[in-house]
């Protein structure tokens, strides 16, 4: 029997610029997407735009799109770009996302904290700023998705360099970002690979922005359990970009601060070392060529 292709669930990403925030575009968006029985998120961005993630048949999507762009209720939708893109996960309602769920609410968080630091002169710049993802989870898991649908919505491209350049313009020289601690490998298998999986499909990206802003990456961490690709992956990102200063990107992955211990202890007792100070401690930890 051949597959009928108007009820096929296609996946499109639909960015909205116009008079879009502010008047209600969002709820009216989830009232529509609702009555046509789509599937997905809508978003506001910190460029005024807003960002709609879709699931359904094509036909529905295109009546959407089109109801769209007639600028509903209060708005005016001056232009709209769409990208049909492979689905990776499988929504169960259309929400409305607000910002404090995802990562973008991180780099909200920095550029507030750098307009205090202007407001008040006497708080000085941070030298390292450390950020520990969290919440992924229970949002995806609270509307009845998967675990991993939660790190795939909160790491797109554009949130991770606008915290890095943020960053960067604030003159913080280190982020860290923990991605996976060794805690994690207790998670459910397939959320773990998930994961890897995502790490491995930002890299080259990261290492495209990275020679464009002279950003140095690095990995922290073991490397003997992940993945043989991601490690060859991580290693190149490395080595291209070991000469940059204008900031250190730590991407902290199978990292634990015990761990880090155990593995600088092993190395010293490996090369026989009788005795040790301060100083000499720190080259046998991840970042001895900080």
């Amino acid at each position: 029997m051949p597959v009928n292709k108007d009820n096929e669930l296609k996946e499109v990403e639909i960015e909205v610029f116009g008079r879009v925030q502010g008047v209600n575009f969002r709820s009216n968006l989830k009232k529509q997407a609702d009555l046509m029985s789509l599937k997905g998120y809508v978003m506001n961005r910190q460029d005024g735009s807003v960002i709609v993630v879709l699931q359904g048949s094509e036909k529905k999507i295109k009546n959407f799109i089109s109801w769209v762009k007639k600028g509903p209720g209060f708005s005016r939708v001056d232009n709209v770009v769409c990208t049909w893109k492979e689905q990776k996960v499988r929504y169960s309602a259309f929400d409305i996302v607000r910002e404090n769920k995802f990562v973008i609410d991180k780099a909200k968080s920095i550029i507030n904290f750098g307009k205090s630091l202007i407001i008040d002169n006497t708080r000085s710049v941070p030298t390292h700023v450390l950020i520990i993802p969290d919440g992924n989870r229970r949002w995806a898991r609270e509307r009845g998705l998967r675990a991993d649908f939660g790190h795939y919505t909160s790491a797109s491209d554009e949130r991770l360099m606008e915290l890095f350049l943020e960053t960067k313009k604030m003159g913080i020289k280190y982020f860290s970002l923990w991605g996976f601690s060794t805690e994690n490998w207790k998670r459910d298998e397939k959320e773990i690979k998930s994961i890897f999986k995502l790490i491995l499909s930002k890299i080259k990206k990261l290492k495209e922005e990275a020679h464009k802003h002279r950003i140095r990456f690095r990995h922290l961490g073991r490397k003997d359990r992940l993945p043989k690709k991601l490690v060859k992956e991580l290693e190149k990102l490395e080595e291209e970009t070991k000469e940059y200063n204008s900031l250190n990107v730590q991407l902290m992955l199978d990292y634990g601060g015990r761990d880090e211990i155990i593995r600088a202890v092993n190395k010293i007792i490996k090369e026989g070392v009788k005795s040790i100070n301060e100083e000499n401690f720190k080259k046998y930890l991840d970042t001895a060529d900080s």
